[in-house]
């Protein structure tokens, strides 16, 4: 496999202190592959998107595999933030509708709803517990000149959404559960929830069971071939022989597996603490007792929530490598400015941290579609950090797209992304790139 980080990237070590197992009584083991297998669809991948997948097409009747390296949730949908929240697109509504148009850009927008929605339906309809709270989201303005970023996202959420949001002025802060010396104004736009995402990924594997199609776990695909119009996927214990493919690993992607995807991605790594149960003495003191989940306005931003049992996730993003010296300094620089954040919580221990690797698309625009040059192939991936939702919906927008039913597939989510300029090498713009946007936020 060709992937761009250091070994330990794809290894148990990142999520070696994770919280989200400690909150379920065991992740099931799916038995590996054995043997020759012959199927309707195999999907590589047992995440958001290949789980969704999976059950929209078992559900239609087709006879479904899902080949997963580790185990469903072990990757980036078991280990982020668990914010069910718009997004998915980097690029602002100016780069969309200059590229897609007005009629392209508002239905691309409206899939953003349509993926919220989606999650809380699945949560419903199969009867998932993943300790969901918030009533929407907030976002915080880290330097005073940033109320303005938050008037003017109002007036898009108006437009894009119909929504109306909440700005919070700084004096309010304190009395609405949001005291921080760092912020200087909120606004909440009221579409979204936190979950576990543990608990919903794992929720999504039974899901799928239920509904007849089959998870083979510890079975990573070394090789994808073709015979006689089938695709043939190699695993280490035996193959699977499928006429559709999906190919669902996003930021664990490989450049080689298939060779469309070489520089179509760029995986960049995401970071979380969690702390111990906060007391309310504790909670009273930092005067943070909103269990709204949050992010700042920074371009390197923070995200964190108080969840149902008092611990606070903290979140942040600007690690450039997988190694052990890297991972103690990020862990430092997450413990720093936590403290700065929350001085109140100086003394709180924060005894889970981890990482996990998202993607970003070139043109900063998720993809939903077919692998070009492979028949019957398809993927979807680069949600740029917003997985929970868009990448469940693009799961299932695939499913649409494959038997014809469902939801349709907005152009812009439709559109192939490019590759990189720098290709193989194009993980060499993260130090530029961050050093560019950490200057920004210093203004």
């Amino acid at each position: 496999m060709r992937r761009l980080y250091e070994p330990m990237a794809y290894g148990p070590e990142p999520i070696a202190h994770s919280f989200w197992p400690t909150t379920v009584e065991a992740v099931p083991e799916h038995s590996p592959v054995e043997g020759a297998h012959e199927v309707d669809i195999a999907i590589i991948g047992a995440g958001f998107t290949g789980l969704n997948a999976a059950l929209a097409l078992a559900a239609a009747g087709c006879n479904v595999v899902v080949l997963e390296a580790e185990q469903p949730g072990w990757g980036a949908s078991g280990r982020n933030g668990g914010f069910c929240c718009l997004g998915g697109a980097k690029a602002g509504p100016s780069q969309l509708l200059k590229r897609f148009g007005e009629a392209d850009t508002q239905a691309y927008y409206h899939a953003e709803r349509a993926a919220v929605d989606h999650v809380a339906a699945l949560l419903d309809r199969h009867e998932i517990e993943a300790d969901t709270h918030s009533d929407g989201e907030t976002l915080l303005a880290f330097r005073p000149k940033d109320i303005a970023v938050l008037r003017d996202l109002s007036v898009e959420m108006r437009r894009l959404q119909q929504v109306e949001c909440e700005l919070i002025t700084q004096e309010t802060l304190a009395e609405r559960g949001f005291a921080s010396p760092e912020f200087h104004g909120a606004l909440t736009t009221p579409i979204g929830f936190a979950l576990n995402p543990m608990k919903y990924v794992l929720g999504l594997a039974g899901a799928v069971t239920q509904a007849g199609g089959r998870i083979f776990g510890g079975s990573p695909v070394t090789r994808i071939g073709s015979e006689n119009g089938r695709h043939v996927l190699t695993t280490p214990g035996g193959s699977v022989k499928a006429k559709t493919l999906i190919v669902a690993t996003n930021g664990y992607s490989a450049d080689d597996l298939p060779g469309w995807l070489a520089g179509r991605y760029l995986p960049v790594q995401s970071n979380v603490l969690v702390t111990r149960p906060l007391s309310e003495e504790e909670l009273t003191a930092q005067g943070w007792t909103s269990h709204q989940m949050c992010y700042d306005t920074r371009h390197l931003l923070h995200y964190f929530r108080l969840m149902p049992d008092r611990r606070m996730l903290f979140g942040l993003r600007g690690a450039m490598k997988t190694t052990p010296r890297a991972h103690a300094q990020t862990r430092a620089i997450a413990r720093a400015d936590f403290e700065r954040i929350f001085p109140e919580w100086r003394h709180v221990e924060t005894p889970h941290f981890w990482s996990g690797l998202l993607a970003l698309a070139r043109d900063l625009v998720p993809y939903a579609g077919p692998v070009e040059g492979m028949d019957n192939a398809w993927t979807a991936m680069c949600y740029h950090g917003n997985g929970v939702a868009m990448g469940s919906y693009a799961g299932r927008l695939l499913a649409a797209q494959i038997i014809g039913e469902g939801p349709a597939t907005p152009a812009p989510l439709r559109s192939a992304p490019r590759r990189f300029e720098l290709g193989r090498w194009r993980r060499a713009v993260l130090p530029f790139a961050y050093t560019f946007y950490g200057l920004q936020d210093r203004g």
